[in-house]
């Protein structure tokens, strides 16, 4: 059996879903155009990061020097139908899908370290890599797209036809050069189903998206208050939103996650708006110090609470 088969092999095992391999060339020249284009039109909103670290961004190997290949990796993170929605007297918040379990970031480096290990057990210790999750100046989703984990869909999220487009990915860049996979040849089609269901109009009908009217980076990535318009459009919406992601048809029929041992936190599926609003942050740091929220940090989940109160208040008064 080839290395390549191995690894891949021992991905699953370890449970990851999906994984591929591509080379370590630069990005596609189209996901390139489009990534300058968007950021040209100051679709990044405040995301001031996007602009920086570009050559790493679009090509591997500026991102790690003697970069020959990229094992990819994804997790499936659809809840059960079962914990979806808590019903409660109080005030709730919804929390989107992936900050309902611990947070991925260490889980999948941790995972990707283990596959590391075994790499280095066949290959020898001339082994040499990066292991990446998100944070990186990496465009992953074109990375994975080239490696056959599935397609970038109308609503920017990598959809494989199996598993849907909630799927959470990992890198390891590595100077052994290895066999890649075959791209998916599949498309969204005519479907429209996810521009239709974004909320604000931030999924644009030219394929563009348009941080400043997205509920996800408002909630999660904004500092200061939120425009008017767009607060009363949260709703209940009190970290990230899934709108484009529940509305793809391919999101319908994938299973949930099966990995028992991503832990799923079931209390984090809503969150009590009041409880919330009075928080000290010694608390928030031990009842989150696991969990994605934290990206948000406790002033800005505050501001989203309060929002989503008045909110709340005013659908009931009306």
């Amino acid at each position: 059996m080839l290395l390549s088969d191995d690894i891949k092999q021992k991905a699953l095992q370890l449970g990851f879903d999906l994984v591929g391999i591509t080379d370590a060339s630069p990005i596609d020249d189209n996901h390139v155009e489009c990534l300058k284009s968007w950021l040209d039109a100051d679709f990044a909103a405040g995301m001031g990061y996007m602009q920086r670290n570009l050559e790493k961004r679009i090509n591997p190997a500026n991102l790690f020097e003697g970069a020959r290949s990229v094992i990819i990796a994804g997790l499936n993170y659809k809840p059960s139908a079962g914990s979806i929605c808590r019903q409660s007297p109080q005030p709730m918040g919804r929390v989107a899908h992936y900050a309902q379990y611990e947070d991925y970031h260490p889980f999948i480096k941790n995972q990707l370290r283990k596959l590391t290990d075994f790499i280095i057990s066949v290959a020898g210790p001339g082994l040499k890599f990066k292991i990446c999750c998100d944070s990186a100046p990496l465009l992953e989703r074109a990375v994975a797209e080239r490696a056959g984990l599935g397609f970038i869909g109308k609503n920017h999220m990598l959809i494989n036809p199996d598993l849907g487009p909630e799927i959470l990915l990992g890198e390891v860049l590595t100077n052994i050069e290895l066999v890649p996979s075959e791209p998916i040849k599949n498309s969204c089609g005519d479907c429209n189903k996810c521009l239709n269901a974004c909320p604000t109009g931030a999924l644009r009908p030219d394929g563009y998206f348009d941080a400043n009217k997205c509920i996800s980076y408002f909630t999660i990535e904004h500092n200061g208050d939120i425009p008017e318009n767009l607060a009363e459009i949260m709703g209940d919406r009190l970290f990230g939103c899934d709108e484009c992601v529940l509305a793809c048809p391919y999101q319908h029929k994938a299973p949930t996650c099966r990995n028992a041992r991503f832990i799923f936190h079931p209390e984090r599926v809503v969150l009590d708006l009041r409880a919330l609003s009075c928080l000290s942050q010694e608390d928030f740091d031990l009842a989150f110090a696991d969990s994605a929220l934290r990206r948000a940090g406790l002033d800005r989940l505050k501001r989203n609470a309060r929002i989503c109160l008045e909110n709340q208040r005013r659908k009931h008064s009306s």
